[in-house]
């Protein structure tokens, strides 16, 4: 099995390390990271997919499926389970979702590899250090670990929160390792802005710990409207079990079953401290609109503020509907990313 999941992983780079080599680009390396972050961005949306279809235990096993490579080798388990449980969490179509994602994922891993390769054989001749490069293999080893721990765990909400946050913290790193393998335009900004956009770049994170602490619990329908919370504006809250980390899903520490009133809670702290992104993360984006180097990247990331705001209200009024969901998750991280890069740009002007 692990022979095989390694050639699936093989070939299935072979593509996109084909793209890198067919490049015209001079700078294959800087392509070969582009190629990486592109595929990266999508298997985190491809992850949102596997968790809001509840495919996470799709196979009950890692890394392959009832201990074979794919699927199709395991058909007759995999029956058998969807026999017994028909809407469970093993279906022929729930098993599929979650291999895919591992497949994705592999490829992603291969590619980090290659980087990591390049950079140490290279390290003569690139223009920066291979140690990013380095951390970024670590950081995929680390990830790959909370992938296994996620299904080995059955979904403990606090292991597939942070393999959330393992997956933005790789994002932002490549588009790192990106941006500086590229031309650098000249750019003269206040200092404070350098300070400012790290601070409103942790409060982006906390926010998305939120929302991921939201779905792993299956919070998201817990007020089913907006802008009260079930007919009012401060619901009955529940801070004693709603944010307590170390616990089963749907259980209390103590293993009794989650009450509603934590389910209220966890719902409404991430939709009430969705303001306080939305206010400092649109006003950053619209002081560094003023620099005309920014002004593309400002832009955009006002744009998917916006609409990132549309697709969490329309997540309650349309009652949780998995395209606007799995957008709502895709607009995360490509805040995470065009932030990175505004983040980039800042902190390496004069």
């Amino acid at each position: 099995m692990f022979i095989q999941l390694a050639i699936y992983g093989l070939l299935i780079a072979l593509f996109p390390l084909a793209i890198v080599w067919a490049s015209k680009d001079s700078n294959k390396y800087r392509k070969l990271i582009a190629v990486t972050l592109f595929l990266t961005f999508d298997l985190i949306v491809f992850g949102a997919f596997t968790r809001l279809t509840d495919s996470g235990l799709g196979c009950p096993d890692w890394p392959g499926c009832y201990g074979q490579a794919n699927p199709f080798q395991a058909h007759t388990e995999i029956k058998a389970a969807e026999a017994l449980m028909p809407t469970g969490p093993v279906t022929v179509m729930k098993a599929w979702i979650e291999m895919i994602h591992r497949y994705l994922a592999m490829c992603v891993g291969v590619l980090i590899t290659a980087q990591l390769i390049i950079a140490w054989w290279r390290r003569s001749s690139l223009r920066h250090s291979p140690w990013l490069a380095t951390v970024l293999f670590v950081l995929v080893l680390v990830q790959g670990a909370f992938g296994k721990w996620t299904v080995t765990m059955k979904l403990q909400p606090i292991i597939v929160t942070i393999h959330l946050l393992l997956a933005l913290t790789l994002l932002s790193l490549l588009v790192w390792a990106w941006m500086r393998e590229s031309p650098k335009a000249e750019i003269i900004v206040r200092p404070w802005l350098k300070t400012l956009i790290p601070v409103v770049f942790l409060v982006l994170l906390m926010q998305i710990a939120l929302g991921g602490w939201v779905s792993t619990n299956y919070a998201a329908l817990a007020c089913h409207d907006y802008p009260s919370c079930n007919g009012e504006v401060i619901p009955e809250l529940d801070f004693e079990h709603a944010y307590v980390l170390w616990r089963e899903l749907g259980k209390t520490a103590s293993g009794d079953y989650l009450p509603h009133s934590a389910l209220v809670t966890i719902q409404w702290v991430h939709r009430s401290f969705a303001w306080i992104v939305f206010l400092s993360l649109g006003l950053t984006a619209f002081l560094c609109r003023k620099h005309a180097t920014l002004r593309t990247n400002s832009n955009a990331i006002l744009a998917v503020l916006f609409v990132q705001f549309l697709s969490g209200v329309a997540t309650v009024y349309f009652s949780w509907p998995l395209s606007i969901a799995v957008l709502h998750n895709a607009g995360a991280a490509l805040l995470v990313l065009l932030l990175s890069m505004l983040n980039y740009r800042v902190r390496t002007s004069t």
